[in-house]
């Protein structure tokens, strides 16, 4: 979900942009310029920042379980190799 009130502010600074003798349009322009971020940033399928935050939380656990693991293994393999004389 995209912040409206940002949406809002770039599509007021696009129309204050309008040169002078469009003026009446200002409003118009806004409008649609409005209407265009919105749509156009909408297909970008982008993320808040909330929700990249908790994935990025998500995937640190799974990393320092995944290290975990890999340790484990490693101890356990270790184990395996003494008690049968294999080396890997």
């Amino acid at each position: 979900m995209i912040d409206l009130k940002s949406i809002d502010d770039l599509a007021r600074k696009l129309s204050e942009m309008v040169p002078p003798d469009l003026k009446n349009a200002r409003s118009d322009l806004q409008q649609h310029f409005r209407a265009t971020l919105q749509t156009g940033l909408g297909k970008l399928e982008l993320v808040t920042r909330e929700e990249f935050d908790v994935q990025r939380a998500v995937l640190l656990r799974t990393r320092e379980k995944l290290d975990l693991l890999e340790r484990v293994v490693a101890v356990l393999e270790s184990r395996v190799d003494a008690l049968t004389g294999r080396n890997h």
